[in-house]
């Protein structure tokens, strides 16, 4: 008699009983009911566990679909936008901002398609458009790319027969040059066995231009703020046109590429004990209605005492607090920001409010300024030596400076207080100087946390500081050209920024990363971070 019991190993295994039960022994018996039970029990969690991976891969393949879809979609509003009736409204500037951004979506768009897609094998039949020869006139550096070994398996030599030759455009500013990838091919006479280099991983497949001139792009467009257009009129001053839509698909490209990084640098982000947020307007594109809406630019980073110099930046479509609420998730640390209610859902979550004593000093400062107040006047030594003990605090560690803040601030920011109270008591209802008096008094305890830890600092301009460059970008951009180029460009400008504060050379710390991440492991993402790159020898 044969029983077909559990599966093992992805096959079913077969048990062979005995012809006549009854001649076993009560104790042979139940060895064999517990072999039995056992049998079907690994049968069980075999069938369980093979039912979770269909389901796994069931859900996997609904996203996948889903985001097809989605993305399709999306394609095709876009591909409307950049070919169907423009508005009058836009000046030939505004619509040349448009179109690349258009052409940068439309980019990353098939890129995360392209990665979503099943892995077909490649079709050798296919004949594959051929690209337009880049002008003889620039200069050209040959790159050799050989085997490390031209003795064959069966011991013979192989002999050189010929060569691949692929061009890739350089560029410093001011000269295009061209690098000649040339890969040799070599074979074995003996067994004619054909061997050559592999094709060199590359951030853009099969593209032409180099990762300098990558960075060249990306920098010039989020560090200069050099709109694309007037890329395209300089790169033909240095004597090659290349088209806006050309370089707006490198962009979104890149883009694409570079978000794993940005998400790293977010999650070393709330590592972090105290982070420092604040927020300014951006206008964004609505392209269908042919005007711009008030867009908003999030930003987050460490304090200026902690040895992590990085910046986040967070572009969403409006100042809603929930868009703070999604960066920081369950983050539940020190958060330094200013009197905006769209941080006040985080407080109720576990988050500590610390206050910023330039918005509350700002206040009393406009009054004395523009309308020559005297009570505000009388605030104006207060902060003034405050800030004296700050300076003095900025070169000592977080204790000291504890210390420090204890023995000579808490004092100071006692008497502060006494004085606010005593003066709101002889101002009027819904004056100037009662709201100034006020905004403190009502923030006091979150404005005087800064006393009992030395690694808070005493306000927000830390993170204002950080903001800067993107009101200079403002003046020369304009706008938005839509969600995904103000999140495009948040996520650059976040490692672009970054790089600077940890002292690097944007152009280098960019180009470096771009010819490593092709072949770099996504399980060490962190490695390539602005504050722990190390160059590898690029000379830029």
């Amino acid at each position: 008699m044969r029983f077909h019991g559990a599966w093992g190993s992805g096959r079913l295994v077969c048990m062979t009983l005995p012809a006549d039960l009854n001649a076993l022994s009560p104790e042979q018996l139940r060895a064999l009911a517990a072999q039995l039970i056992a049998q079907v029990q690994d049968r069980d969690r075999e069938i369980e566990e093979k039912t979770r991976e269909v389901e796994e891969n069931e859900r996997e393949l609904h996203y996948r679909q889903t985001r097809i879809e989605q993305l399709s979609h999306e394609i095709s509003i876009l591909k409307r936008q950049q070919f169907g009736r423009r508005s009058e409204q836009f000046t030939s500037e505004q619509m040349s901002l448009l179109d690349e951004a258009i052409d940068a979506d439309l980019a990353a768009i098939e890129l995360e398609l392209e990665q979503l897609q099943p892995q077909a094998p490649a079709d050798q039949s296919t004949q594959q458009p051929k690209r337009t020869s880049l002008p003889a006139q620039l200069p050209r550096t040959e790159i050799h790319h050989e085997p490390d070994s031209i003795l064959c398996h069966c011991g013979c030599e192989r002999v050189r027969i010929g060569e691949d030759i692929s061009e890739k455009l350089d560029y410093t500013p001011g000269v295009f040059a061209v690098e000649r990838h040339i890969r040799g091919k070599w074979v074995c006479k003996n067994c004619e066995t054909l061997i050559q280099a592999p094709v060199p991983a590359h951030v853009i497949d099969k593209g032409i231009p180099t990762t300098g001139l990558l960075a060249s792009v990306l920098v010039a467009k989020y560090a200069d703020h050099l709109p694309l257009y007037r890329q395209e009129q300089i790169f033909a001053r240095a004597g090659l046109a290349i088209p806006r839509s050309t370089l707006g698909a490198w962009v979104g490209t890149c883009g694409a590429q570079l978000q794993p990084l940005v998400d790293a640098l977010h999650q070393e982000l709330l590592q972090q004990g105290v982070l420092h947020a604040d927020e300014t307007p951006v206008q964004m594109l609505s392209p269908g209605k042919g005007k711009t809406h008030r867009a908003y630019l999030w930003a987050y980073t460490p304090t200026h005492f902690n040895e992590l110099r990085a910046v986040v930046y967070d572009f969403a479509v409006s100042r809603a607090g929930e868009h703070a609420r999604a960066f920081l998730a369950d983050w539940q640390g020190k958060l330094v920001c200013d009197d905006y209610g769209g941080y006040k859902a985080g407080f109720q979550q576990g988050i500590t409010e610390i206050g910023c004593a330039a918005h509350a000093r700002r206040k009393f400062f406009d009054l004395h300024a523009n309308h020559s107040s005297q009570v505000a006047g009388q605030a104006m030594p207060f902060f003034a030596a405050l800030y004296d003990i700050e300076r003095d605090a900025a070169v000592l560690d977080a204790e000291e400076r504890r210390k420090l803040r204890q023995s000579r601030a808490k004092p100071l920011c006692d008497a502060l207080y006494e004085w606010m109270v005593a003066q709101r008591k002889l101002v009027s209802e819904g004056s100037a100087i009662a709201k100034a008096l006020d905004y403190s008094l009502k923030r006091w305890e979150a404005l005087t946390r800064y006393l009992d830890d030395g690694h808070v600092p005493i306000d927000n301009n830390w993170v204002e500081n950080q903001i800067r460059p993107w009101a200079i970008g403002r003046a020369n951009w304009l706008f938005a050209g839509s969600l995904r180029a103000g999140q495009r460009a948040a996520a650059i400008m976040s490692l672009i920024r970054s790089a600077q504060l940890n002292g690097h050379d944007p152009h280098a710390y960019l180009k470096d990363i771009l010819t490593r991440l092709p072949i770099h492991k996504a399980s060490d993402i962190s490695a390539l971070l602005p504050h722990r790159w190390q160059p590898t020898g690029i000379v830029d």
